[in-house]
């Protein structure tokens, strides 16, 4: 996708709002995914528009926009949880939870029916890669996409998506044979 004002016409900043706001699902969805607390998902949401601004002007107009950005904010969300990991790692002492309860996140969460939360927790407990994998499956993007987006080759992404397909439908079986009980 072409961003639809020319920069040298409009300017850069205006060009870049308007397109990270047509494409701002894309951010919502990665931060929801990798971060478990607003105050998480608040530096992860400034991270990722940073290094987003930062890259702007390396942005090949060939391609997709929604690529690109996907590209991007995936990669700082992955070293974003790894860091994370490795904090909580060095400091277990404190709680990985906030001891606060956010309104929104609650609100959130309560809208989702049983189904999607069960989904939501098993993505969770996904690996950075097969995290990002099925963001982007979920979001219906195609395999060459997904391929282009994390660098792996597309029979790559077919495997790994079949093979999560298959975990998930024995996660969802084991939950209504032990709902069943």
């Amino acid at each position: 996708m072409k961003p639809e004002r020319d920069p040298m016409k409009f300017g850069k900043k205006e060009c870049f709002i308007e397109l990270l706001d047509s494409n701002k699902r894309i951010i919502y969805k990665i931060l929801n995914s990798f971060c478990r607390n607003q105050v998480d998902r608040k530096d992860l949401e400034q991270e990722i528009t940073i290094q987003l601004w930062n890259s702007f002007d390396k942005y090949d107009s060939r391609n997709k926009y929604s690529t690109w950005m996907y590209r991007i904010a995936l990669n700082v969300a992955i070293s974003f949880y790894r860091k994370q990991k490795s904090w909580q790692s060095r400091y277990t002492s404190f709680p990985e939870e906030s001891i606060f309860t956010i309104e929104d996140e609650d609100k959130y969460n309560s809208e989702l029916d049983e189904n999607l939360k069960i989904l939501h927790q098993f993505i969770n407990q996904l690996d950075e890669l097969h995290k990002a994998l099925m963001l982007l499956y979920l979001d219906e993007k195609k395999h060459e996409e997904i391929a282009d987006i994390l660098g792996i080759s597309k029979t790559n992404v077919a495997t790994k998506i079949s093979r999560l397909k298959i975990k998930l439908s024995k996660e969802f079986q084991k939950l209504q044979s032990n709902g069943s009980d």
